[in-house]
């Protein structure tokens, strides 16, 4: 489908190399600062300066499983290009693109072959696939851990699969870098559900030291607006998700719903009601409207991501909230109410979008004990070992714990909470090797 092709072209070889030129090397990189997972920007821009593209990956794969992604999807402008000195002259270096051109041309090469180290230091179960649950798996399986992942979806991804479009995200992007994780040694289990096909204390009796939980949030927020519950009402998520199977050929086209000349409201304005309103536009919508109460200043989503959806003709209606919406026949609507400031105003509308926000479902906390949640229904975990839930041995990060917003936050929690399964799994382990040597002493 032409109008899902990646909006954003890479660099070819000279044109990364002359923009990795123009990096300063600062002796304090602001860049570096600004990056959530700390890479080491400076160095591997260095060596994609000279053209030594694998001592660039090299170093970035030091410290990102998902370079690929993090060049197309991550905030830029608000992280790393937005720290660097260069962005006072209106002209920061373009550090995305260029670690997108780095993983891509590593890719397309083949130059990275990492070695795969004996899997000998312990065995974690990782419940999800997406951001959170691929760097846990990487992370680990360099570290010589056995990793097995176990992901509810016919493909692994998670939100980088199902809840970032194609034009942003391409699905061969996140495919290439999750064989990646899998050339690691890591063990996927499709269409497996842990709470429903196993619980936690399965896992831990077929031999896992450790489990970790990066399942995300896959509960939608709902707000209280009278003829909210029509089925012209449809969850960000659940579109978003849907067009992607439908992309990849499981489902069929209707299942889309949203389409096909449809009048569309998209309440909220995250990045993912901007993905919502664009990929409603792509999918045949005749005119989509982003509703949001508030202002432009403060929208969460990304301000070039706003840029791109006016530019493709996407409305916007500030300091506005749907009140009412009017059913129709079938799944489609008559329309909705909105109010903005003192006034009242009536829209034809086929169908809405809600985008407000999602909570963690509770399938594995209901089957199993000693997993502690807050009132919303996030995972309570703890700082040390960082990232352990009230159940011994069983961690958690990611959306599900409330702590991250984007793709490269969730890593960075996750980073840190691989930092307390390896404490947690070697404490273990060596307790269990004192245990023993006592019993052997003490049988003779």
């Amino acid at each position: 489908m032409d109008e899902f092709k990646e909006v954003s072209e890479n660099y070819s070889i000279a044109e990364a190399i002359r923009e990795a030129q123009r990096c300063l090397h600062c002796k304090v990189p602001l860049c570096r600062k600004g990056c959530p997972i700390n890479q080491d920007i400076p160095d591997w821009i260095a060596q994609l300066a000279k053209g030594n593209f694998g001592n660039s990956m090299a170093i970035i794969n030091a410290r990102s499983n998902l370079p690929a992604v993090c060049g197309r999807v991550c905030a830029h402008e608000r992280q790393c290009e937005g720290s660097c000195v260069l962005g006072k002259k209106g002209e920061p270096i373009r550090i995305g693109r260029l670690e997108r051109f780095v993983a891509d041309f590593d890719s397309d090469a083949g130059l990275t072959h990492e070695a795969i180290p004996e899997k000998t230091r312990g065995a974690v179960a990782v419940i999800g696939s997406g951001p959170a649950g691929l760097t846990i798996a990487g992370d680990l399986a360099r570290k010589g851990f056995s990793i097995d992942i176990f992901e509810m979806e016919p493909e692994p991804g998670g939100v980088l699969m199902f809840g970032i479009p194609e034009y942003r995200l391409p699905k061969e992007v996140v495919r290439r870098e999750i064989k990646k994780i899998e050339n690691l040694g890591v063990n996927f289990h499709l269409q497996t559900t842990i709470g429903r096909d196993y619980t936690i204390d399965d896992l831990f009796a077929q031999g896992f030291d450790a489990i970790f939980m990066g399942t995300g949030t896959g509960r939608p927020k709902k707000l209280d607006i009278p003829g909210a519950n029509h089925p012209g009402v449809r969850q960000a998520i659940w579109f978003l998700r849907r067009v992607s199977l439908y992309q990849s050929g499981c489902i069929d086209r209707r299942e889309v719903v949203i389409g096909d000349g449809d009048r569309i409201a998209v309440i909220g304005c995250g990045n993912t009601a901007i993905d919502a309103a664009r990929t409603a536009l792509r999918m045949g919508a005749s005119e989509v409207t982003v509703i949001y109460h508030r202002t432009i200043n403060d929208m969460s989503a990304l301000r070039s991501e706003y840029d791109d959806a006016v530019a493709e003709g996407v409305k916007f209606l500030w300091q506005s909230s749907v009140t009412a919406i009017e059913g129709g026949e079938g799944n489609r609507l008559r329309g909705i109410t909105v109010r903005t400031g003192d006034t009242t105003v009536e829209m034809p509308m086929d169908r809405v979008i809600m985008a407000v926000g999602s909570v963690p479902a509770s399938r594995i906390v209901s089957t199993t004990q000693g997993i502690d949640v807050d009132s919303k229904g996030y995972v309570l975990t703890r700082e040390e070992p960082y990232g352990m839930t009230t159940r011994r041995g069983v961690f958690a990060g990611g959306d599900v714990t409330n702590r991250p917003a984007t793709v490269v936050h969730a890593m960075q929690d996750a980073k840190r909470v691989a930092e307390g399964i390896v404490r947690y799994v070697d404490a273990k382990r060596l307790m269990e090797e004192l245990d023993a040597h006592d019993r052997h002493r003490d049988d003779n």
